[in-house]
């Protein structure tokens, strides 16, 4: 059986790339609030010690950027000079395999990494990520095409490109006039190098517009979305009226509760809570708090609004079913749906108020008491 590999992660950022513009190297850039090196950093994080070649006028940013979490060497001339310097930090350290990454790939997802760490577990003693090459190919010169190209078994280069030890440092010390990339070193060794599947979403920082490219892909990646239901019951009391979803409807009777018992309401803002992991309205609004007693229960869902929103969240839809024989919901659903997308604020197209009765049977067949039902959809990121 195969020993499974002791990975080290070299991290490629000693170059001065400035054709991605903003004035600095493109591994330095801002990439939604962390710098682009900092996101390909903690990509290779959960797979060993980290390695960080840096240029030497970097390197005091690099200590306070990593502080201390990663292992600083400085770079040399080239990439492959840099490769080199970082490997020989791991030499006769107990590592037997190591993935260097281009520290202006910030965005290489888990899965790429995982199946050059396989292929390596496997046998493999090079494993290196690629693309099938899917567009048209031109020969080009002087701004107009000159032929095409056969595209049929290229794949386009990604990294991390994965090794023996052993090899890729002999390979470096064979040719220290250094390479394009580690593939080219170790095939110049007679070295066969396994395939993995590389990703789109993979792109290496170059030029200005990959900047928003990743910017685009990280908002589309923070999207999250939660999901929370609530459930909630009033008995009848005494009264001429009552609130339902924020709206007060004239009644034979009202209903009992400590605040205005408006159980659509209440429902709504279990739902939004719940999505939110933040417990129940009772948590927040405990009925043995007098403060509370005949309240507005727009007090109550607003407050959901307002933690949802601090959280970085937004509605994206609700549903209420308000169940009771009487009174009739329909001719005030619309009333209702407009009050709780005020309170919410939101369109009232993002909220549903309907109704049911349950046939007569149970409390809300014999008219002891309305319940309520409701979900909330919440966006997020």
């Amino acid at each position: 059986m195969t020993a499974a590999p002791v990975l080290a992660c070299i991290v490629t950022a000693a170059g001065r790339g400035l054709r991605a513009g903003g004035g600095e190297p493109k591994q330095w850039r801002d990439l939604a609030g962390r710098s682009v090196l900092a996101r390909a950093v903690d990509a290779m994080r959960p797979f060993g010690r980290v390695i960080v070649a840096v240029h030497p006028d970097d390197m005091a940013r690099a200590v306070v950027e990593f502080g201390g979490t990663v292992t600083l060497v400085a770079g040399g001339e080239t990439r492959s000079a840099s490769v080199r310097a970082a490997l020989e930090t791991l030499d006769g350290g107990g590592v037997t395999h190591v993935l260097i990454h281009d520290g202006a790939r910030p965005l290489v997802p888990r899965p790429v990494i995982e199946a050059v760490v396989a292929a390596l577990a496997s046998g493999a003693e090079a494993a290196a990520p690629g693309l099938p090459v899917s567009d048209a190919l031109w020969r080009v010169a002087d701004g107009t095409v000159e032929g095409a190209a056969d595209r049929d078994g290229l794949a386009r280069a990604q990294t991390p490109q994965g090794f023996r030890i052993a090899t890729i440092l002999a390979a470096h010390r064979a040719h220290p006039e250094g390479a394009a990339d580690d593939v080219e070193l170790v095939r110049r060794e007679g070295v066969a190098v396994a395939v993995t599947p590389g990703h789109e979403e993979n792109l290496k920082i170059t030029w200005p517009g990959d900047l928003d490219r990743a910017a685009a892909i990280l908002r589309r990646a923070a999207v999250e979305v939660r999901m929370g239901q609530g459930f909630d019951v009033h008995a009848f009391g005494p009264g001429d009226q009552l609130v339902l979803c924020g709206v007060t409807l004239p009644h034979d009777r009202g209903l009992s509760g400590h605040s205005d018992a408006d159980v659509g309401m209440h429902a709504l803002t279990d739902a939004i809570l719940g999505a939110l992991a933040e417990g129940d309205i009772g948590r927040h609004f405990p009925p043995s708090d007098p403060q509370w007693k005949g309240a507005d229960s727009a007090i109550f869902l607003a407050r959901a609004a307002e933690i949802a929103a601090a959280r970085g969240y937004r509605l994206g839809n609700a549903d209420v079913t308000l169940i009771c024989e009487r009174p009739k919901i329909g001719p005030h659903a619309a009333a209702m749906q407009a009050r709780l997308a005020e309170i919410l604020g939101c369109e009232p197209g993002r909220i549903s108020v309907k109704a049911t009765t349950s046939e007569r049977l149970g409390f809300t067949g014999r008219e002891e008491g309305i319940a309520a039902m409701a979900s909330a959809v919440l966006v997020g990121g």
